[in-house]
């Protein structure tokens, strides 16, 4: 097996300090409350504690509870869920078809309590640091980094729960835990409480970092500019999700941290081929366009305990290559035909045609081919590979269809596939904050602003890269009849619906999409009539129906709630 470096955090990678998740929500795997002042004077042991937090990002994941949240992004218009049938996985059909889903449900419960435990290990980093004297002259740095991390976890738990507890008071006891509330803010204010652990990051982080995995002063401007942006849609309403206002203070923010010096100056940019970005080579990974990644690598001493197995479950099972893989996140065929282009190069918007993408006689925008795996073109771009429809492309026989996912897999001959006994892995980073996500976000700020020019220059930017991306595509239009058509768009209107189809385009299948539809309030519309188009074709969405004010988020879970002593209110929407 070919073995992988990456090595980060100086000479420790960042697996190389795991301890082992309990099942509480407080996770006693790390020493909490006060520190003996022989710790809180040795850096070498708060290094360790700051390492520990970063390594359960990855450690506490779970192929099953993937952080990239592709398990819960099944919920929209661009994913099936996959497998071999409904009951593979039934408690994600029950997400994909927004029926039957239960406050009892495993992996409601089982993502709260891994992401908690995530908050649990920094918050003990917190506190040591707070602990450690002015002497310790990386204090204000290393508080920035774990912030940051205290922020993204809060992130990723409110865009999934909306209403959760946040876990931000110094030294916190298990009293203190147990007298948590998931109300004591509004939804406003709880972007706020994450804001603010962002804005501290934003002025502590340096611009650069000689570690890799280390958050830099535009990765916290990054996340920043998210939850403003996801702050800007307001949802107040306590007895509703609608979307009842567009808050421009918001915006305004979204466009200051989301200005291009804050990214020039580390060094950040658009990669000069999209599909860079998605690559495991050592000499992609990290590139310009990769703001913030988790960093996993495989024989580095830490038996595979630092490979990426959160996309463990994608992986085809083509015979006698990677027999027993998983086939789960396929491509829905809505996606696939989202990428279609006019004779004008121009994606439809307005117009969009639910009928199969036809590659024999239609045009498409290139991101369809390093995006989606499609039958008669190759897998991961290797000939030997080429896609059909058989079982070796859909371990269902067809019922989610032949499509791939390539953003999440790397090519079987390449070097980089690891077989574990139940899935595969690679040594693969996971973007969390790219640079084209960056443009996008303000562009979407200007567009609702009104500024409708500056956004459509910035969406060109964007499709300019895509028309330039063809390196792996080469021989595609001869050996395999792809049309490829892709053109900037030549005038500034219907700004904002372009901006959002633009970043379908561009974020495919990295777990955006739901999250982004739910932000918009434009969750009920676009996919009760995807699921009404979807019926016609797919078994599995004859009983399917997202009933507004109540499937935007998930439950809290039953556990949850029964151990809170009262603290926790439900969701909305008769749970």
């Amino acid at each position: 097996m070919r073995t992988f470096n990456k090595i980060v955090l100086g000479t420790l990678s960042l697996g190389t300090l795991l301890f082992t998740s309990c099942d509480s929500f407080l996770d006693q795997s790390v020493p909490q409350g006060i520190l003996s002042g022989e710790q809180v004077n040795d850096p070498q042991y708060i290094d360790n504690v700051v390492i520990s937090a970063y390594a359960i990002f990855m450690s506490a994941e779970d192929v099953n509870s993937s952080f990239s949240m592709w398990n819960y992004d099944v919920r929209s218009d661009d994913a099936y869920k996959g497998g071999i049938a409904e009951n593979d996985g039934d408690v994600f059909h029950q997400l994909e078809i927004s029926q039957g889903i239960m406050t009892t449900n495993w992996n409601i419960n089982d993502m709260w309590k891994r992401l908690y435990n995530c908050l649990s290990r920094v918050n003990t980093a917190i506190d040591a640091l707070d602990a450690m004297d002015s002497s310790y002259e990386l204090k204000e740095q290393r508080l920035g980094e774990m912030k940051f991390l205290r922020a993204y976890g809060h992130f990723l738990l409110k865009r999934l729960y909306k209403n959760i507890p946040f876990v931000i008071k110094s030294n916190m006891s298990q009293e203190d835990y147990n007298n948590l509330t998931n109300t004591e803010f509004t939804n406003d204010e709880a972007w706020q409480v994450i804001a603010n652990d962002l804005e501290f990051a934003f002025n502590a982080l340096p611009v650069l970092q000689a570690d890799k995995g280390r958050p830099t002063r535009a990765a916290a401007a990054a996340l920043l500019a998210k939850v403003y942006l996801y702050k800007a849609y307001r949802q107040d309403d306590p007895s509703s999700h609608t979307v009842t206002s567009v808050n421009r203070e918001d915006l305004g923010k979204v466009l200051d941290y989301t200005e291009e010096s804050i990214y020039t100056a580390g060094g950040y940019g658009l990669e000069a081929d999209f599909h860079n970005n998605f690559r495991p080579e050592p000499e992609y990974e990290n590139g310009i366009e990769s703001i913030w990644a988790m960093q996993y690598s495989v024989n580095d001493g830490t038996n595979l305990g630092n490979c990426n197995w959160s996309y463990g479950l994608m992986v085809p099972g083509i015979e006698g290559v990677t027999d027993g893989g998983c086939d789960f996140y396929k491509p829905s065929q809505n996606l696939v035909n989202a990428f279609r282009t006019n004779n004008e190069g121009l994606p439809y918007i307005e117009n969009f045609n639910d009928e199969d993408f036809n590659a024999a006689t239609e045009t498409a925008d290139p991101r369809l081919w390093l995006t989606i795996g499609i039958p008669g073109f190759p897998y991961m771009f290797n000939p030997k590979y080429i896609m059909s429809r058989t079982h070796d492309w859909s371990r269902s026989n067809g019922l989610y269809g032949y499509h791939v996912t390539l953003k999440h897999n790397v090519d079987p001959d390449g070097g980089y596939l690891v077989r574990s006994k139940l899935w595969f892995g690679s040594p693969m980073n996971r973007i969390v904050l790219r640079y084209a996500d960056v443009l996008l976000m303000r562009a979407e700020a200007l567009a609702q602003l009104g500024q409708d020019a500056e956004a459509i220059e910035i969406v060109n930017r964007i499709r300019n890269r895509a028309s330039r991306s063809t390196a792996m595509l080469a021989g595609y239009d001869t050996n395999y009849g792809a049309k490829i058509r892709i053109k900037p768009y030549s005038d500034n209107s219907n700004a904002l619906a372009r901006v959002k189809m633009e970043r379908r385009l561009e974020l495919a299948m990295e777990s955006e999409r739901f999250f982004d539809l739910v932000r918009w309030g434009e969750a009920e519309q676009v996919l009760n009539k995807y699921y009404r188009e979807e019926a016609n074709d797919c078994r599995i969405y004859s009983s399917a129906h997202f009933t507004a004010n109540k499937n935007e988020y998930l439950p809290i879970p039953h556990e949850q709630i029964s151990a809170s002593n009262g603290h926790y209110t439900q969701n909305i929407g008769g749970w």
